[in-house]
């Protein structure tokens, strides 16, 4: 059974490729997606559960509790497990559970199977991104190169090849990045709603990512002046803060889980413990997480560095850590390129990544750690070097922005703008 989930996978990554993209595209990335596919499960199998390299933790961890789950459905009957029911999940209950179904089907554990999800789950994301990319101003050849940068990036490799909740975190952050940006360019209530199932399942990855998502979701939705005008927005919130700072409603309500969490990251206790690990790193920031923030904050986006001492692992991201700084450089000329052509989209990515990276800043304590957090941010900031590597016409003319629809879904191409006559497709956009 464990062999038959992996077959219906690649099946999937087959639908995936033609249903996401366009047929001539899908012709060369499904060569690309499926080589990255397979090679997710060869690493599954030669280094991550051969040992070779002695490195797992959290994937033993979470199929540990997917077992668990398993026995609770066996006593208790199907239904999705949290926290309430088993203690021990926290906030990786979508994981856990999507594992937990998995090994039921296959009658006992089947790390190759669930790795098989995780890896469909990582080529989805390449989708995602190209949609996204496109969205944003970069041309069908940028939005292809990046795609494939992303499929082959080797600690998002590493951390898609095996039962890790890194590629379920990633994966939704930039999807409800990408319905974001396509409802701030053309509203549409379908994007809306997917939204909610999407938040719901990343409040049950990483919960406070929910919140630093919902700063550039509420802003796309601000800019939509028929849709949601500004003031209904703000009328709504004022609405809600005195029920939300009640005494009996705080307790419970998603923003003191996320309160809860991060003063939990930023404590000094917490900071120690993780500082003790082999990559950890210790600041002179007297206690206070805010401390020491400006080298805290080149640790956060520029960790590992050529010198550093560590595990192979370590030593293999700094491979990684090079392409980063290519990516950062070409994000910058991409950051000037918007600022003049698509200020709005840029402010959507901007709206996450500066927010996640000071987050992360005041919880810096370990390079390894901190090194598979900021994978979104590296994500996100790559879309900006798409629009980098973009060609302007000789004309001078930019590139519209992509295709005018979501990155996760499917629709007709919006009408291309130019500096020249208006409704005018420049050339180079289909």
């Amino acid at each position: 059974m464990e062999y038959v989930i992996v077959a219906a996978a690649a099946v999937t990554l087959f639908l995936l490729v033609r249903i996401g993209l366009g047929a001539r595209v899908a012709r060369r990335a499904l060569w690309v997606l499926t080589l990255a596919f397979v090679a997710r499960l060869l690493i599954h199998v030669l280094v991550i559960r051969s040992n070779s390299i002695a490195y797992g933790g959290d994937n033993f961890v979470y199929e540990g509790r997917a077992l668990e789950i398993v026995a609770y459905w066996r006593r208790e009957g199907f239904a999705f497990v949290t926290e309430e029911q088993i203690e021990s999940l926290h906030s990786v209950a979508v994981p856990c559970n999507v594992f937990a179904m998995i090994i039921y089907l296959c009658g006992g554990p089947a790390p190759l199977a669930c790795t098989a999800f995780v890896a469909l789950v990582a080529c989805g994301l390449c989708i995602v991104m190209y949609r996204f990319a496109r969205l944003i101003g970069a041309d069908e050849r940028a939005a292809f190169r990046l795609m494939t940068v992303m499929a082959f990036m080797p600690a998002f490799m590493l951390h898609t090849s095996d039962t890790f909740k890194d590629g379920f975190n990633a994966f939704l952050i930039v999807a409800c990045l990408g319905l974001a940006a396509s409802n701030a360019q053309r509203f549409d209530m379908r994007k809306l709603i997917l939204l909610g199932p999407l938040l719901w399942a990343l409040w049950n990855v990483r919960p406070y990512m929910v919140f630093i998502c919902l700063i550039p979701l509420i802003f796309g939705l601000a800019s939509l002046k028929h849709a949601f005008p500004l003031c209904v927005l703000v009328i709504s919130a004022t609405l809600l803060v005195p029920l939300l700072a009640s005494p009996d409603v705080a307790e419970s309500t998603p923003f003191a889980v996320m309160q809860e969490q991060l003063e939990r990251g930023q404590s000094e206790s917490f900071r120690r413990a993780n500082a003790e690990g082999g990559s950890g790193i210790v600041f002179n920031d007297g206690g206070n997480p805010w401390g020491a923030f400006v080298p805290k904050l080149i640790y956060t986006l520029l960790s590992p560095f050529p010198w550093m001492d560590g595990s192979p692992v370590l030593q293999l991201a700094k491979i990684e850590t090079v392409l980063w700084y290519y990516l950062l450089w070409c994000a910058a000329s991409g950051m000037r390129r918007m600022w003049g052509d698509s200020r709005r989209m840029l402010l959507i990515l901007l709206l996450f990544a500066v927010p996640c990276t000071i987050v992360y800043t005041t919880t810096m304590s370990n390079v390894g750690l901190i090194f598979r957090q900021r994978m979104p941010i590296v994500m996100v900031v790559s879309l900006l070097s798409a629009v980098a590597w973009t060609r302007i016409p000789q004309d001078g003319r930019q590139l519209a922005s992509g295709t005018g629809t979501g990155p996760v879904t499917t629709g007709s191409a919006a009408s291309a703008r130019s500096s020249g006559t208006a409704g005018k497709a420049p050339a180079g956009v289909p």
